[in-house]
């Protein structure tokens, strides 16, 4: 393995080639799954519970295989040709793992859409995917998506299924239900569907998915639209599946890991952390539909989950939950030694988790260090450019590379970076050279380690020093009582912006400015050091669907409450 190589004075750092990579196979998603079940056949490959919400329902790696190829030859019946976009729109369940590979396998590209879709978010999204076949779940905790979608286009509900022809959404063909047996309208049922394609051959399956190429399409992901409406961004299987072997590598954990989720599969980092890191060393996927602390907690009792994948809003729940103190988590190896999950006393894991940097447009890292025991090595920053990437830092107004060292905009390219987003031409988005400009900022050092300080509109620039206000956060979650923490920059007319924390406390904690203050001294320079500390209820804050505070709205409030307080 060849070190990372760094260009001279200049800020550019380049992975080893990709052709040494190691421990990389098939680069198709239905290679893939061939191979995880060649594999791993007999073994677990993922459970979860009944709609009834009684019994566990469990699959082998060959009754993954044998699920995906029974949807595939169905979406060959209903006419997808390569190339044919299939929305995916459920929550974590069964279902979606058979109607991803499904779709590999019948040479279509894979769709996932968020099941926090509002009516206006789920209209736009078809009409900018242009699915022709929408596999989704009806009902996801209040919504009803059947009625949903008969609300967007009324012939749905009188529609004969396959036959719908809507002038809306022209390209949409066929709906199914896989929560529902029964149809409604041009909705069919889930059975009916999958018998609709007895009558294709296996072999016709397979020999289509001998056909697809690593280079092709393989799936399309939407951005959270966390700062306008969401793009749509098209990746390869290649690269695609480059990073879901690389995620078992990552996670730098033993084989057959049990690991549990309910973040939504229709994120790509959970799709490439959760499934990848989980699917690609023989373990089992433990998939909960939606988020319930309490819920989760018996979850990873019951089934001996040995990982978890959570966000931090997240630990905060779970830590609150009635039967936190008495749920046994012993089987949790593989829990971040630096998350405040690890302080539940049936925990002994000394793990940290992967650190990198990364976006969807490259599914996932670019940079990473991969996971590991406690004390092993030290890591600096967020890791080194992946194998057969490059990073460049650039001046954020001539696009020039600056000297190394100094701060500017992150530019990226590599064998993961997308195909492009959808309706914007390639050229209007990459550079010259052919790099991704993210719109983040920082710097590298002459080891080639990426620091990313985050957006670039984010920074806050006070009294002449740039403050990140991830860092700021990074220290302030720590802080007890914190259950979730947005540093932004208020216009001052003294230092430019002052630093300014937002935060939202745990039920019964307290906490005033005071104490948060101190606490930050401890770990950040004095300049980081929040100038106010202002304390919201969480209801109070705009939430994108993946949990995340909007920066641009927590500013607005900070300022409006600033206001209110000088006058």
């Amino acid at each position: 393995m060849m070190p990372v190589r760094v260009a001279g004075e200049w800020s550019i750092a380049r992975g080893f080639p990709l052709a040494e990579e190691e421990g990389t196979g098939a680069l198709t998603l239905g290679g893939y799954v061939q191979e995880v079940t060649s594999r791993f056949g007999q073994r677990e490959a993922a459970c979860m519970r009944a709609d009834d919400g009684l019994a566990m329902i469990r699959w082998t790696y060959d009754e993954l295989w044998r699920h995906s190829l029974e949807i595939a030859r169905a979406l060959v019946a209903c006419g997808i040709g390569k190339g044919t976009r299939v929305g995916v729109m459920t929550t974590n369940r069964l279902e979606f793992l058979s109607a991803l590979f499904g779709t590999a396998l019948a040479g279509g590209v894979a769709t996932p859409l968020s099941t926090f879709s509002t009516p206006l978010e789920l209209d736009f999204l078809l009409r900018q995917s242009a699915v022709s076949v929408l596999i989704f779940e009806r009902g996801v905790l209040k919504r009803d998506f059947a009625e949903i979608l008969v609300q967007l286009e009324p012939l749905i509900s009188t529609a004969a299924p396959g036959r719908i022809g809507s002038e809306k959404f022209p390209f949409l063909r066929h709906l199914v239900m896989v929560d529902c047996e029964q149809g409604f309208g041009a909705i069919e049922g889930w059975s009916s569907f999958r018998a609709c394609g007895r009558s294709v051959k296996s072999e016709l399956v397979e020999a289509r998915a001998a056909q697809v190429a690593p280079s092709d399409p393989g799936v399309l992901f939407f951005s959270s639209g966390s700062t306008g409406k969401p793009k749509g961004i098209l990746s390869s299987h290649r690269g695609v599946c480059l990073q879901l072997w690389r995620w078992k590598r990552w996670h730098n954990t033993p084989d057959a890991d049990r690991m549990w989720s309910a973040n939504g599969l229709f994120w790509s980092g959970n799709f490439a952390m959760f499934l990848g890191g989980t699917l690609s060393g023989g373990g089992t996927m433990v998939l909960q539909p939606t988020f319930q602390a309490e819920d989760a907690l018996e979850y990873l009792e019951r089934e001996r989950c040995t990982m978890l994948h959570a966000w931090p809003h997240q630990w905060a729940q779970l830590e609150a939950a009635p039967n936190w103190a008495k749920a046994d988590l012993s089987s949790l190896r593989h829990v971040s030694c630096l998350t405040p999950v690890k302080l539940h006393p049936s925990i002994t894991s000394d793990w940290v988790e992967p650190t990198g940097y990364g976006n969807t447009e490259t599914f996932t890292l670019i940079t990473a260090y991969p996971g590991g025991r406690r004390g092993e090595t030290v890591k600096i920053g967020h890791g080194i450019p992946t194998p057969g990437s490059t990073i460049k830092i650039v001046d954020t107004l001539t696009g020039e590379i600056m000297p190394l060292g100094e701060r500017g905009e992150i530019a990226v390219k590599g064998p993961t970076l997308m195909l492009g987003y959808i309706g914007i031409p390639l050229d209007e988005t990459l550079d010259p050279d052919g790099f991704l400009r993210t719109g983040d900022g920082g710097y590298l050092d002459a080891a080639g380690n990426l620091f990313w300080e985050g957006r670039l509109n984010d920074i806050i620039k006070t009294g002449g020093a740039n403050v990140s206000p991830i860092e700021v956060d990074a220290t302030i979650s720590q802080c007890p009582g914190v259950k979730a923490s947005q540093t932004v920059g208020v216009p001052d007319d003294l230092l430019g912006e002052l630093v300014v924390a937002c935060i939202v406390s745990h039920k019964g904690a307290t906490l005033d400015e005071d104490s948060v203050k101190r606490f930050a001294r401890e770990m950040l320079a004095s300049y980081k050091v929040p100038r106010r500390v202002l304390f919201f209820a969480e209801e109070e804050l705009n939430l994108t669907g993946s949990a995340k505070i909007k920066a641009a709205d927590m500013r607005k409030l900070a300022v409006a409450r600033l206001a209110r307080e000088t006058a």
